[in-house]
């Protein structure tokens, strides 16, 4: 298990520097043929870190689960916000990511001193420090990563009842072999990217 302290680089260099309120910033679903792109914007309580934060991508479901409930009591604040695919298709999955992160920042319940992103350059009224691979060197945005994961896999699960062809609950909307054939079987549902799709869906 990687130690907490190892994640802490960034935060310490802020800290030192009087900050005291550090936020962590990252993303989930860029590359999903359908759903939402979710971000979470988390203040991190340096009294109470948690054990076990690791970047999301390399932590197991159940890990991942345990880790959102004691993340969330232990957080300062932290908000999560979902633009669905809609947006998405009108904007461009990367102009969504970033209108995605403004809102969550700015849906926080105390204002951040700096905010630690993970690999996008934002421009917003804080400091901000962006990050190539934040998630697995930031303590602040690998607890975004799982927060934000944890909430999009929920939300894509439940989906899954309602279009249980296309494997959502497996596959959260990546184009999976079992997803793709179910795209070209039944067509798209309205949970899909028309602009991810164009390949599979020649019509959308």
């Amino acid at each position: 298990m990687i130690d907490v302290e190892s994640l802490l680089t960034y935060e310490k260099m802020y800290l030192d520097r009087g900050c005291r309120y550090i936020c962590g910033v990252d993303e989930v679903g860029r590359g999903p043929l359908a759903g939402p792109v979710t971000v979470a914007a988390y203040v991190t309580d340096f009294s109470r870190l948690t054990e076990g934060v690791n970047d999301s991508k390399k932590l197991s479901e159940k890990k991942r689960e345990k880790l959102f409930s004691e993340l969330k009591d232990k957080a300062v604040c932290y908000n999560v916000v979902s633009l669905d695919n809609n947006v998405i298709d009108k904007i461009n999955i990367l102009n969504a990511t970033k209108q995605a992160m403004k809102q969550a920042i700015e849906g926080l319940t105390v204002k951040p001193d700096v905010v630690l992103i993970d690999a996008v350059e934002l421009d917003i009224p804080y400091r901000t420090h962006s990050i190539i691979r934040g998630d697995a060197l930031s303590y602040s945005i690998a607890a975004a990563s799982i927060v934000a994961k944890v909430t999009r896999d929920r939300f894509m699960t439940e989906l899954d009842a309602v279009f249980p062809e296309y494997g959502f609950a497996s596959n959260k909307g990546y184009g999976s072999k079992k997803h793709i054939e179910a795209l070209l079987k039944y067509g798209p549902t309205p949970l899909h990217r028309k602009t991810f799709i164009r390949n599979f869906v020649k019509d959308e």
